[in-house]
């Protein structure tokens, strides 16, 4: 029974001292936005740091999203029916596209985020970098998030990894 317990004690100290160290938005360099909507990706957060109109407008945008996902799903099941793998990717693939495209419609449109826009990125790791620096302490930011990685959907895979990047950079 000791040397279970000193194991698990072990491998509780491991963890703690390998896992990834994610620094204080306030200690980490914030990637300089451009400044205006000539950009790739739009940030949902004006200059003045309240919540761009179209992340007021898209705050059901979640929920058109999720159900587009669910319709791909039930496409991709149907797809999957001969061919399991292959279908099950289409799906995927149909469920991010509907979802992506529901949540611009639900945030005005493509040109009314473009338009309602005044700082932007071309690099979806600077957005991240930036919005957790700037906007990470603002009261809407998990919904602002959410919305932007319906948006973007390469934002879901890419916001932690570049946080955990920026916060290599601090020094103790």
């Amino acid at each position: 029974m000791k040397k279970i317990s000193a194991l698990l004690f072990a491998l509780m100290l491991t963890a703690c001292v390998s896992a990834p160290r994610i620094a204080a938005p306030n200690l980490i360099a914030a990637p300089k936005p451009i400044v205006g909507n000539t950009g790739k990706f739009m940030s949902p957060y004006t200059e003045d740091g309240t919540v761009a109109a179209w992340v007021e407008k898209g705050r059901n945008a979640s929920m058109g999203a999720n159900l587009g996902g669910f319709v791909g799903a039930q496409a991709g099941q149907k797809l999957a029916e001969n061919i399991p793998f292959v279908g099950g990717i289409l799906g995927q693939h149909i469920g991010e596209t509907a979802g992506r495209a529901i949540a611009v419609k639900m945030a005005g449109g493509e040109e009314f985020i473009r338009a309602n826009s005044d700082l932007s990125f071309n690099s979806v790791n600077d957005m991240a970098v930036y919005m957790y620096a700037k906007n990470s302490t603002h009261k809407d930011f998990a919904e602002a998030l959410k919305l932007a990685q319906e948006i973007y959907p390469e934002l879901k895979t890419a916001y932690y990894p570049a946080i955990i990047n920026a916060s290599a950079a601090v020094k103790n």
